[in-house]
């Protein structure tokens, strides 16, 4: 995709420091964090949304979970927990249409989602 700007995080079109790297997949801060740890986990393939994810996709998928795990592990927030997150479409509330897991940490965490009344 040319006008993605996780693609062209992912490849090095904007400059970003990466938190971590390798063949498969990229990890950064977010530009605008909800808590004192917020960690976007990227394919450098391009995957629009998890609707389009193929089984292809399932280790690639798989690897995004694994990388967040590492880096709460890496930032020390492990033991206390954190969350993972990804959006799907609209009413998901994904912004960026490229395929990103959210590791959010560093402290106690609200339930943002609630139940439709």
């Amino acid at each position: 995709m040319d006008n993605c700007i996780f693609c062209k995080i992912a490849n090095r079109e904007i400059p970003t420091n990466f938190l971590y790297e390798d063949d498969l997949v990229v990890a950064f801060r977010d530009a605008h964090p909800i808590a004192p740890v917020h960690i976007l986990v990227i394919p450098k393939k391009h995957i629009g949304s998890v609707t389009e994810i193929s089984e292809n996709d399932e280790k690639l998928m798989g690897r995004l979970i694994m990388v967040a795990k590492k880096i709460a592990e890496d930032l020390k927030i492990s033991e206390k927990g954190y969350k993972l997150l990804i959006r799907v479409g609209e009413h998901g509330g994904q912004e960026v249409k490229h395929v990103h897991l959210h590791l959010i940490g560093g402290a106690q965490l609200a339930e943002n989602i609630r139940p439709v009344s």
